[in-house]
């Protein structure tokens, strides 16, 4: 009982440094690159092309979202920055929602430990399943190094107008939903 006990306690020190070696990397790495845009419509329509599975398995297009601001995160649940960050995103989403803004999460995990913190956070907005794949694919969208959390942000128009590695500060993410979002909405 006691060698599974530290065995288990290992694991979660293990993962732990990982994720905070990822978010250091890159923060450390991220701190060059163009944060504020540089996007293409060629890498929102190839984000835009992609279907995933969801928590239940079901097959989720991301066209389905295509002329709204669209808020990719790319997270994984022992991703302790990304746990932190995603109550905003609830938020913002209850907030924006109805005026044309759709959060979407992609998953670097487990889908029985997506759905169970998805349920403990009461998460409103769709989490669909990326698995292990999901670093190369944000990888594919601007992320250099790998590291999470990694948002992108499409324009209505399907440009990607922002990219973020490492968390997003709420006051800037409702700086830039502000900008994108036309007066009368």
């Amino acid at each position: 009982m006691v060698a599974v006990s530290r065995g288990i306690a290992k694991r979660a020190i293990w993962l732990l440094l990982v994720g905070v070696l990822a978010l250091a990397a890159g923060i450390w790495f991220g701190r060059g690159a163009d944060l504020g845009g540089g996007g293409s419509k060629a890498d929102g329509q190839a984000l835009l092309g992609l279907s995933l599975p969801d928590m239940q398995g079901q097959e989720q297009g991301l066209a389905q979202w295509k002329g709204k601001v669209l808020i990719v995160n790319f997270w994984a649940t022992w991703c302790v920055p990304c746990r932190e960050e995603m109550p905003e995103f609830v938020k913002l989403q209850q907030e924006f929602g109805p005026r044309g803004v759709q959060f979407v999460g992609i998953a670097v995990d487990d889908p029985a430990k997506v759905r169970d913190f998805a349920a403990e956070l009461k998460l409103n907005y769709p989490a669909l399943i990326g698995g292990y794949g999901a670093i190369e694919l944000s990888k594919s969208l601007g992320n250099r190094v790998g590291a999470l959390p990694y948002t992108v942000i499409l324009a209505r128009d399907g440009t990607v107008s922002r990219t973020q590695l490492g968390p997003i500060k709420p006051n800037d993410l409702r700086s830039i939903i502000g900008q994108l979002l036309p007066n009368n909405d």
